[in-house]
């Protein structure tokens, strides 16, 4: 618990300081800067009051129906991408002549653009039938976390105490039974660490695999329709609400990550 005595203040204060403040800011300058940028007499930026209108007229279902189709999108691609990052990290762990090959591929990944590789991925996997996830965005999740995964792991598997690895070894045991007797154990903070990362990572990754078509439901397309409407207070609550699963899926991975590692509280992801 936060301690609140005299000359303490809470810990959650500055950060309901910094949401209120920039609420103040996004109400200001949708009256008085962005009134007259937008479309006929309706501002480039609506204010928080319009948007909130807008979700209750929408209805909490529609919103949900489309957010439901990207968070299933995003968790595939999740598992893929980090059960991948995480494989290939103990590839790399028991064979180290492939750390080289193996970090040329995270970055690879990383650095190739998404907007760039996006079509081609459509190309190759074809368009959705229906209301079938997205081939493209389970793909686009899964590269958005990898690279993030891999370091983040190696940085941990690496960081393992030298004579633990030491006791091992002189009992026989092989680089497998390092692996699974010391370096896990010593960097399960930094794995969960970059998991956590991963998640918003996921969740937007398939959002832009979604922009390249195929899909009738997902935050994606709802986005490409409103903004073609110049529906502008959807717009802005789908891109909000987006913003807002993303850094609640951070949040909640940051507990479960708490619960299954204590002690890793305060430590850096990667070292």
């Amino acid at each position: 618990m936060a301690r609140t005595g005299s000359g303490t203040r809470p810990s959650w204060l500055p950060g309901v300081i910094g949401l209120v403040a920039v609420i103040a800011l996004w109400w200001i300058s949708a009256l008085t800067v962005f009134r007259n940028a937008g479309v006929g007499d309706r501002g480039a930026i609506p204010t928080p009051l319009a948007v909130v209108q807008k979700i209750v007229e929408d209805g909490i279902p529609f919103y949900a129906n489309h957010v439901a189709a990207t968070l299933t999108e995003a968790a595939i691609g999740f598992l893929w991408g980090n059960g991948l990052a995480l494989l290939l990290s103990a590839v790399v762990l028991v064979l180290p002549r492939t750390e080289k090959i193996a970090m040329q591929v995270a970055v690879l990944t990383y650095c190739v653009p998404i907007v760039a590789i996006g079509p081609l991925i459509q190309v190759v996997l074809g368009a959705p039938r229906g209301t079938d996830p997205s081939g493209t965005a389970i793909v686009l999740a899964a590269l958005s976390v990898f690279f993030t995964t891999v370091v983040g792991t190696l940085a941990g598997l690496k960081a393992a105490d030298r004579s633990a690895l030491d006791v091992v070894a002189v009992y026989g045991g092989s680089r497998f039974t390092q692996l699974r007797k010391v370096r896990l154990v010593s960097a399960l903070p930094s794995i969960l660490a970059a998991l956590q990362i991963a998640v918003p990572s996921a969740f937007l990754g398939a959002v832009l695999g979604e922009w390249f078509g195929g899909v009738q439901r997902g935050v994606g397309p709802a986005l490409i329709i409103a903004a073609q409407a110049t529906n502008i207070e959807r717009t802005w609550a789908l891109a909000l609400l987006a913003g807002l699963v993303a850094g609640v899926g951070y949040v909640l991975f940051g507990l479960v990550a708490r619960a299954l590692a204590p002690w890793s509280r305060g430590q850096a992801a990667f070292s």
